[in-house]
């Protein structure tokens, strides 16, 4: 499953995580921005994949300013790779 949201990582724009639980799900969009949801489907079951795809389409980016300065960090990352 890391090899999955580790390929999406490398398209400019995509911030892919794992997650296997509620927190993780929402946590990642709030501080992160993460915009892809990765599942492992032998690891968590239907419900739980309900609630984790709920929490993460209803997380909103805070862009408190670690968040903020973490996320520009990527972008900068990325608009290096772009360039070349």
């Amino acid at each position: 499953m890391g090899s999955r949201s580790a390929a999406a990582n490398k398209f400019p724009g995509i911030r892919a995580g794992v997650c296997h639980d509620h927190y993780s799900a929402h946590q990642a969009v709030e501080h992160d921005d993460m915009n892809v949801l990765c599942i492992g489907a032998r690891v968590v079951g239907p419900e739980l994949a309900r609630e984790l795809a709920r929490a993460f389409v209803n997380a909103r980016f805070t862009a408190e300013e670690r968040h903020a300065r973490r996320l520009g960090k990527i972008r900068s990352i990325e608009q290096r790779f772009l360039k070349a």
